[in-house]
């Protein structure tokens, strides 16, 4: 048999979920679940709820000291996270 318009099946997976308005709580999701990842353990330990809203992702630190280093460094943090996930899911991010 032989096959005609041949697609790649990670197109079509990123088109039905776009279609089905999906692929944005996913890549909300998985900037969440990035965090960790990007930020390492000794970050994650002190850090509580996450939570993405109008592009803007949301972290409560449990430490002053902390929060005005990450202040310093969060166009790079944006940037960094939304390379890992591999979309520009966040513009911005909030230290509470």
């Amino acid at each position: 048999m032989k096959r005609n318009k041949a697609e790649n099946i990670g197109q079509l997976i990123r088109q039905y979920l776009r279609q089905e308005g999906l692929e944005t709580p996913l890549n909300e999701y998985r900037m969440v679940a990035a965090w960790r990842e990007v930020m390492g353990e000794a970050i994650a330990k002190y850090t509580g709820d996450l939570f993405v809203k109008n592009q803007v992702l949301y972290v409560h630190l449990k430490s002053p000291a902390l929060k005005a280093n990450l202040m310093m460094a969060r166009a790079t943090l944006v940037q960094r996270l939304n390379d890992h996930v591999g979309a520009q899911v966040i513009q911005n991010i909030i230290f509470q």
